[in-house]
């Protein structure tokens, strides 16, 4: 899309510079080009072999430790014993598709759907997000006979035909498709009534046009962190009115919680929690098997029967034994080790002290975020301010380089995505801190 940095560009090895990596690491690379090809992206300048992981440490080929302060698919910790005992056990015993009883998939949908608003009352387990995504989408069109849909300007919902359409991050060069109406909310002023007004009005400007242009409105979906929108947590409650509207006009409210499910933002297990709203379609993946292919779409029985009549659905590996397993292991760490609390405590704590390195450092811009999920920008102070995606992506290297493995985010790519494992601690707060630190004075153009 023409003025958003493609998502799997911002962080992403160039192929092309392959003759310049680590003569222990050419070949390796060599051979991922040549069996998965030039679409599978790796990480960094100069790649990563990691071949162990535990907590929130990853281990490379040389022994070498880095603090993961960006992947939030294993959310409780890299091969956590529960979750990993929980599987072993279950497909030592069985696993197998959702076609026959078993009593497991029951008692854990139960207690997903009992962190949900009273109407969302069904869940339907899928593989990833993205199959979540397609089908609430397929759901929402299906519901009111519409086809448009109302996104955000960076937003990414997955990697089917149907949701990469909606997924303006995903666009090298192309615009989105005229069903789609996007919202640039990287413009939207930070005033917590200002914010709420500008978003409402955006959300009716897109009803109108999708209607003008006859295609109707479906639904709006939104990440409810706005991830990669570069971490907009601010102010709590401005989706409230928007989402109200959207219902007022019998389209559909989708909140993806793929990246802010389970917890990430410490208040509650679920995003849209935090603007009090009760979606018509919840989507979840990502941290939901911590590591184990899982994800889910929640929503109301009057919906999935609807849909039922004319199509059905059925997936081979959706709510298998062992991915039920995974999941509910997921649920009993995240209860047991008040990791909900955690993340919001140590959240406050990451997020203060990236302010104080706000306030020192000239050239880092705005801190955002809600329990472990942070954004923080990069800017130019030579330029007015302007987004510094340079300077983010010399940091990002540095980092690695320094034991910190951490992604880039946002409209320009300038943001910093800092997203632990949710049994982050002070500790590794400060680790991450300190290497921060470095990298921003290793990285000006004074260092010597």
């Amino acid at each position: 899309m023409k003025g958003v940095r493609s998502i799997l560009d911002q962080n992403a090895f160039r192929f092309d510079t392959q003759e310049s990596t680590p003569t222990n690491l050419s070949r390796m690379v060599e051979k991922r080009l040549k069996t998965v090809g030039p679409t599978s992206v790796l990480f960094y300048q100069e790649p990563l072999h990691i071949v162990r992981g535990e907590g929130v440490w990853l281990y490379d080929d040389s022994g070498n430790r880095y603090l993961d302060v960006y992947n939030n698919v294993p959310s409780v910790g890299h091969c956590h014993q529960k979750v990993v005992d929980a599987v072993c056990r279950q497909m030592a015993e069985l696993n197998i598709h959702t076609r026959y009883l078993h009593g497991a998939i029951h008692e854990y949908i139960e207690r997903i759907l009992d962190t949900m608003p009273s109407k969302l009352n069904r869940m339907v387990m899928t593989c990833t997000g993205s199959e979540s995504n397609d089908m609430a989408l397929r759901l929402a069109r299906h519901w009111t006979k519409n086809h448009g849909v109302i996104v955000t300007e960076a937003a990414y919902h997955g990697n089917t035909s149907a949701v990469t359409e909606i997924s303006p991050s995903s666009l090298k060069t192309s615009e989105p498709a005229d069903h789609v109406f996007v919202i640039p909310i990287s413009e939207m002023p930070q005033a917590p009534d200002e914010a709420k007004t500008w978003f409402l009005n955006k959300v009716r400007e897109g009803i109108q046009t999708l209607n003008d242009r006859r295609y109707g409105c479906a639904a709006l979906i939104v990440d409810t962190i706005f991830s990669s929108d570069g971490v907009i947590a601010d102010p709590a409650g401005f989706l409230k009115p928007s989402v109200e509207l959207i219902q007022s006009k019998e389209s559909l409210f989708i909140a993806d919680e793929v990246q802010p499910g389970f917890g990430r933002t410490g208040d509650n297990m679920w995003g849209f929690a935090r603007h009090d709203v009760a979606p018509d379609i919840v989507t979840m993946g990502k941290p939901m098997g911590n590591g184990y292919p899982a994800a889910g779409i929640v929503t109301n029985d009057h919906l999935f029967a609807s849909f039922n009549e004319e199509v059905g659905y059925f997936n081979t590996f959706g709510g298998s034994t062992a991915a039920v397993a995974a999941g509910s292991a997921v649920l009993d760490v995240i209860e047991e080790e008040n990791l909900i609390a955690n993340s919001k405590e140590v959240g406050l704590y990451l997020k203060t002290r990236l302010t104080d390195l706000a306030n020192e450092y000239e050239e880092v811009g705005a801190v955002r975020g809600a329990g472990l999920f942070v954004g923080l920008d990069f800017i130019d102070p030579t330029l007015s301010g302007a987004p510094d995606p340079a300077k983010a992506s010399k940091v990002i290297n540095s980092l690695r380089q320094n034991g910190v493995l951490i992604g880039a985010a946002g409209k320009y790519g300038n943001t910093l995505k800092i997203r632990p494992p949710l049994c982050f601690e002070n500790s590794h707060a400060d680790f991450f801190l300190n290497q921060m630190q470095r990298a921003i004075e290793e990285t000006s153009p004074n260092f010597s």
